[in-house]
């Protein structure tokens, strides 16, 4: 019985290590759908002040890589591709054993949604 109640606990501690991980894959989902989403509205990639609010609500500070068809300096034409990768690091550790860092990555892309002359 004690041998199974520690191997319980043992998998639930693993468990609750990885938990960490989904979190941060999850905030980091959003932040990339949420800044996509400001440079679409805005037709730009210069959408630095909510890439601000978004690393204070969500505490990760990725790394950001835009990809899209430039028009002008960083402006998208109307209907061109607007897309973002974004890479950050979580460290899982099972007690405190090892820290292993595990890189995770979230991609979102759109399309502009305004039209320069």
């Amino acid at each position: 019985m004690a041998v199974g109640v520690f191997v319980v606990m043992l998998i639930l501690a693993f468990a609750v290590s990885f938990l960490p991980v989904f979190v941060a894959k999850i905030q980091l989902d959003t932040f990339a759908a949420e800044a996509v989403r400001q440079a679409e509205i805005v037709g730009s990639t210069s959408v630095s002040g909510r890439i601000a609010e978004l690393r204070e609500e969500t505490g990760r500070d990725p790394d950001i890589r835009w990809d899209c068809d430039y028009y002008s300096g960083n402006k998208v034409q109307l209907n061109d591709r607007i897309s973002i990768t974004l890479t950050d690091e979580v460290d899982i550790s099972f007690f405190v054993f090892r820290s292993i860092p595990i890189e995770i990555r979230a991609e979102a892309s759109g399309r502009s949604e305004v039209y320069y002359k």
